[in-house]
């Protein structure tokens, strides 16, 4: 249901910012996210609990295209990769809080949505007030982006790259803590730091603008794409042993993070005159890749089992690697 709503609002959103801009779309995402953690706080049964991950998930949706499109309006050319790859590696810092937060309040599983829904008013106050009306800032000049894929170039490798990078990766987000749980000895805490280390060291995906900027976005895409896979096949070759599996996190975490960026930094460049619907393409079929492996990876673990299904996705991931940008 979040990887559905997802791949809903993200269309929305690219459509209203490319013709209104992004203002209404930051604070509307930000209204869903406070609604939907709120909900899942106060949630008297499994139906309600099922609306607040809808408003959660659509609120990432609604977001991705519009801060692409603040980057454009605020910040200088040659410092948009790196600022959009930044703002993407904000997910990191929120699953090493999520994960402290199930070690700290194991119990109070409601308490936890509720914290977070205060941080997400308090952050929707602060993008209120910090992002302006562009009609109230004279220097920010809105020019409308076009919906039309007619006469772009390079965007059916990005598109195909996004799917296949999307499905590679389902396993892993949806799969691999209940793998080492089954797999291994693990205690509830072990099980918690498995997601601090995909955060932790998802924060140095923040650099992937900067790689991208000093060795081309082709070798960015093929070193992301290839660690991205690795770690699935590297958690697959023995999760029973702690080292091996907060290891394959930990690349995992570094190399989503950082290939969702690369990708970022790809679609912009693909649609240069939209930098929302750059944004909003790839990271629309990367989410509708993760429903579709998603599926797929419940039934073959149930088939094949979970180390043959983990190389299985490791290997698309690999495939996917050979699909480059030709855009430097």
């Amino acid at each position: 249901m979040f990887y559905l709503a997802y791949c809903f609002t993200i269309i929305i959103s690219t459509v209203i910012t490319t013709n209104e801009g992004p203002r209404r779309m930051i604070i509307l995402a930000g209204l869903s996210a406070f609604a939907g953690l709120l909900l899942m706080a106060v949630t008297p049964n499994a139906w309600v609990l099922a609306l607040g991950v809808l408003f959660a998930g659509g609120s990432t949706g609604l977001i991705s295209p519009p801060y692409g499109a603040v980057i454009s309006l605020w910040i200088a050319g040659n410092k948009q990769g790196r600022a959009n790859t930044w703002i993407n590696s904000g997910t990191s810092f929120g699953i090493v809080l999520s994960g402290m937060g199930a070690i700290l309040l194991l119990p109070n599983w409601r308490l936890t949505y509720l914290i977070y829904a205060g941080l997400t008013l308090l952050i929707l106050i602060w993008n209120f007030q910090a992002i302006p009306k562009v009609e109230k800032r004279p220097k920010l000049r809105f020019e409308k982006g076009s919906l039309s894929f007619r006469g772009v170039s390079g965007a059916i490798p990005l598109i195909i790259a996004s799917l296949l990078l999307g499905i590679s990766t389902a396993a892993f987000w949806t799969f691999s803590r209940s793998f080492i749980e089954v797999a291994g000895d693990y205690s509830d805490w072990q099980l918690s730091g498995f997601w601090i280390i995909i955060g932790l060291f998802g924060v140095l995906g923040g650099f992937s603008g900067s790689l991208v900027e000093k060795g081309g976005l082709p070798l960015a895409y093929k070193i992301g794409s290839l660690s991205v896979a690795s770690a699935s096949i590297i958690l697959a070759s023995s999760p029973e042993w702690w080292l091996i599996s907060y290891l394959s996190a930990g690349i995992f975490g570094c190399s989503y993070i950082f290939l969702t960026g690369v990708l970022l930094v790809w679609g912009i460049r693909v649609f240069i005159p939209n930098a929302s619907l750059g944004i909003g393409v790839p990271f629309l079929l990367l989410a509708l890749g993760q429903v579709i492996g998603s599926v797929f990876a419940g039934w073959l673990i149930g088939t094949w089992g979970y180390v043959n299904s983990f190389v299985l996705y490791g290997i698309v991931g690999m495939l996917a690697a050979f699909i480059g940008s030709s855009k430097n």
